[in-house]
């Protein structure tokens, strides 16, 4: 990978970690919010072979706008990483204006027609998730709760099958390990 490219991504994480620094995980030890960025963007970069800079940007800053709106905008990303960075993110932001349950719905729906990268990117964020929730679960989740978003996890990510066996089978193995 050029120096160039390893510098956006370490400005990347830079920028990801200011943004959220003040945010936790929702699980019982209430980790840094930055692991599971990095964690997603570890992922990514497994399921391109560290080839694709942008998606392991994207990965990195995929929920700055739907978690920072009031500081962190579509421009912002554009001036900063590009309009193909800013736009893998935009795919994968949810409409924080929606009821969750709306948001979620809209998941299902959009998720066949994500861009290849988004769909990886999407993946790999759900991966995180059941990794998360399988460690260290938020402790008010009831085992019916942590079913219920495992069930839903897999519903988006049937939407976005085909597209790296690598990521989804990742996915599947954190997916059938649950016990709930």
């Amino acid at each position: 990978m050029e120096s160039e490219n390893v510098l956006q991504i370490v400005y990347a994480l830079d920028f990801a970690a200011c943004a959220h620094s003040t945010q936790r995980r929702k699980g019982g030890k209430r980790e840094p919010y930055i692991n599971h960025l990095t964690e997603v963007a570890r992922l990514a970069a497994e399921a391109t072979n560290g080839t694709d800079d942008k998606l392991i940007i994207a990965a990195l800053l995929h929920d700055v706008l739907e978690d920072q709106s009031m500081h962190v905008s579509y421009e912002m990303i554009v001036e900063k990483f590009g309009k193909e960075v800013a736009d893998i993110v935009q795919e994968v932001t949810d409409d924080r204006s929606l009821p969750k349950a709306e948001r979620k719905r809209m998941q299902v729906m959009h998720a066949p027609h994500l861009s290849q990268r988004a769909k990886i990117l999407k993946i790999a964020d759900k991966s995180a998730n059941l990794e998360s929730i399988l460690k260290t679960p938020p402790l008010d989740w009831s085992i019916t709760r942590k079913r219920e978003y495992f069930d839903w996890a897999a519903e988006v990510v049937a939407g976005c099958r085909g597209v790296n066996a690598w990521i989804e089978a990742v996915f599947d193995e954190r997916l059938n390990r649950a016990k709930f």
